[in-house]
């Protein structure tokens, strides 16, 4: 069996009630703003005559060669039929055939395979229903590769994997059951925002790590560092002229929901986004000083600073490539649209849909930054209270017997 690392020593009580003084009303002020904020009833997009859609079973695929389209070229296929039976809908149990489907993006069949069909009327019999294959089954395959990811965190990490598992949890539900229904229903997308980003970072963090003047270091670092970066954030897309119109997701929200601000959403996500990494670095940050102090109990403050400073140094230099490529992969399918159509590298990096992204990455990467000496700061300050030796008790002052006294007294008269 392996062993986790020694529990940080007790803090002392006076330090205990600063910083449940700095906290509490924190907590309190996130739980009054969440529910302020709680949606009530989100209005949904008008949706006319919404297609359907089955669980089908391929069984049987006959490819064919594909006939000549009218431009005289060749169809690039697939062509042929497949036959699948109905899992589910008012014909479940029965099988059909369909075109096989083809064009860019359309998903490659083979007997056994799970698809989703979709029902179709007749062209030529408007009475009939016809079924075409319009996607895969994905909820058996992701359901192991979860199965798997959380087997893995449970056998390396134990009760602490378990205890992250459930901080997944919060942070999901979180996000789905507040912040996203809050914007949707026209709120204010960077308050709501900081208030989600807060109320995950206080069940969370406490939740993994229990609930130790550690773990508060690493709160109070983390809340610090969000409130800079929404403090950078909005002032960089001030300066940048961003209008979060930057794709064509961000305009189809704009068609569906008009309340919903996409200024502020930008900026929303750049505070959701930079808390993903803010409670990693504050979290490493606050147990390396607290293990340097455990090791030394000599070092002073200014020396605990000093070692924590260097590691955490070493961890933003690799944290901010991370940041980045992170960002650069998301929009892989966009830069290389942009390249192939020839346009100059400043005209590229200027768009709005590129600056974005920039910007996301340069506040996340200073949000980061503040977040290594803040933390540290505080992590000496309470890793030295807590290892500072207990004062010894004062001895007593001797005492003087009353006789002794006189006695003396007299001996002086006499010798007068």
């Amino acid at each position: 069996m392996g062993h986790d690392h020694q529990p940080a020593p007790r803090a002392p009580r006076r330090l205990r009630i600063i910083l449940a003084a700095i906290l509490v009303p924190a907590f309190l002020v996130t739980g009054i703003a969440t529910a302020l904020l709680w949606p009530g009833d989100v209005p949904k997009a008008d949706e006319a005559d919404p297609v359907p859609r089955f669980h089908a079973t391929v069984t049987k695929v006959v490819s064919e060669a594909c006939p000549p389209t009218p431009e005289g070229t060749t169809d690039p296929g697939p062509c042929g039929v497949a036959t699948v039976r109905l899992d589910s809908g008012a014909d479940q149990g029965q099988t059909r055939e369909t075109d096989l489907p083809s064009g860019p993006g359309s998903p490659r069949i083979e007997p056994g395979d799970a698809v989703i069909v979709t029902p179709l009327t007749d062209a030529e019999d408007p009475t009939a229903t016809v079924y075409t294959i319009a996607d895969h089954q994905r909820g058996s395959p992701l359901l192991w590769l979860v199965v798997a990811f959380a087997a893995a965190i449970v056998a390396f990490g134990r009760w602490r994997g378990l205890a992250a598992l459930a901080g997944l949890a919060v942070s999901f539900a979180v996000l789905l059951g507040f912040v996203l229904p809050a914007i949707l229903g026209g709120g204010p997308p960077l308050l709501i925002a900081v208030t989600g980003a807060a109320l995950i970072m206080f069940v969370v963090l406490y939740l993994t790590h229990g609930i130790s003047a550690q773990t508060s270091v690493a709160v109070l670092g983390t809340l610090a560092s969000l409130v800079l970066a929404g403090g950078i954030g909005t002032l960089a897309i001030a300066l940048t002229h961003l209008t979060g119109y930057g794709d064509e997701n961000a305009i189809t929200l704009s068609l569906l929901h008009g309340d919903v601000d996409l200024h502020g959403l930008l900026l929303a996500g750049i505070i959701i986004g930079s808390l993903g990494v803010l409670d990693d670095v504050t979290v490493t940050q606050a147990a390396t000083v607290g293990e340097l102090a455990r090791a030394n109990p000599s070092l002073s403050r200014r020396e605990l600073y000093r070692g924590g400073t260097r590691v955490g140094r070493a961890h933003i230099a690799s944290t901010v490539n991370t940041i980045v490529l992170a960002y650069a992969g998301a929009s892989l399918p966009v830069l290389l649209l942009v390249v192939a159509g020839g346009r100059g590298v400043g005209e590229v990096l200027t768009a709005e849909f590129i600056a974005q992204e920039i910007v996301r990455s340069v506040v996340g990467t200073l949000g980061l930054i503040a977040a290594v000496p803040i933390t540290t700061a505080l992590a000496a300050f309470v890793a030295t209270a807590a290892h500072r030796p207990a004062r010894a008790p004062r001895a007593p002052k001797p005492r003087t017997d009353r006789s002794e006294v006189l006695a003396a007294l007299a001996a002086d008269d006499k010798d007068a």
